[in-house]
């Protein structure tokens, strides 16, 4: 599995539980899950926003701070501490301390790049949509040599993405890889695609958990589909910048 959050042995704990029919996990049941995520998200996200627009640099730089912060912590929580009933509780944290983040970030891009921001979310609904059509009617299908693919594509860019992290420390960038020159431009269209790729892979495994563990882990696989949402969210509003700045 692509995602580093969706593995089984996320899911292994919840094989023990006793299941009823009423109160397991179903597919339907975490699409909704996310889209709850999402409108939670989406508040916090407003909120930055209209901050960072009006020009309230002094709260944004704190709030941002916290997203940061607080999404990181949460992340961690929940793909290292044991899965249960407590998941709608961390998972909507982590919507709401990424919606700090986001919401600052995407502010900050919107002022340089007017409008760009509707872009990306278009961008990034239609693109989850798309994809989900693409799963749903298996014109895609998760095979075994797919997932590889995909997996080892993930692993491979957050190694660089890492990379140059560490890198940052000392000055030292990467060449092209978050330029605007036309090297940047692949590279980010490339991300992009992986990252498209990866939503197949989050379909196909909470799928295969359908009826199998307990109601409460819908919250992790809508926790999961939207790491993989706010990844794609991300580098498309990348790639739109990267082109707005050649004008």
């Amino acid at each position: 599995m692509a995602n580093p959050v969706l593995n089984e042995r996320a899911f292994e704990s919840g094989f023990n539980d006793e299941l009823g029919s009423q109160h397991v996990m179903t597919t339907a049941g975490t699409l909704t899950k996310t889209l709850i995520l999402g409108v939670l998200m989406a508040i916090t996200f407003s909120y930055t926003w209209y901050l960072q627009m009006a020009g309230f640099a002094d709260k944004v730089g704190g709030l941002t701070t916290l997203g940061i912060i607080g999404s990181l912590v949460m992340v961690l929580v929940i793909c290292f501490t044991p899965k249960n009933r407590f998941l709608p509780i961390t998972t909507s944290m982590y919507a709401l301390f990424e919606g700090l983040l986001l919401g600052s970030l995407s502010a900050t891009f919107n002022k340089l790049y007017p409008g760009i921001v509707s872009q990306a979310v278009l961008g990034t609904v239609f693109t989850v949509f798309g994809m989900y059509i693409l799963y749903a009617t298996k014109i895609i299908k998760p095979t075994a040599t797919f997932q590889k693919v995909v997996m080892i594509s993930t692993f491979a860019i957050f190694g660089v993405y890492l990379t140059q992290f560490i890198l940052g420390f000392f000055h030292i960038a990467i060449p092209g890889l978050f330029s605007n020159s036309p090297l940047g431009i692949v590279i980010c269209v490339v991300v992009i695609a992986v990252a498209a790729l990866n939503l197949i892979l989050d379909f196909n495994f909470i799928e295969n958990f359908d009826g199998r563990v307990p109601a409460y882990y819908e919250w992790y696989g809508g926790f999961s589909l939207m790491v993989t949402i706010v990844w794609l969210y991300v580098e498309i509003l990348r790639l739109l910048a990267m082109l707005q700045s050649r004008r």
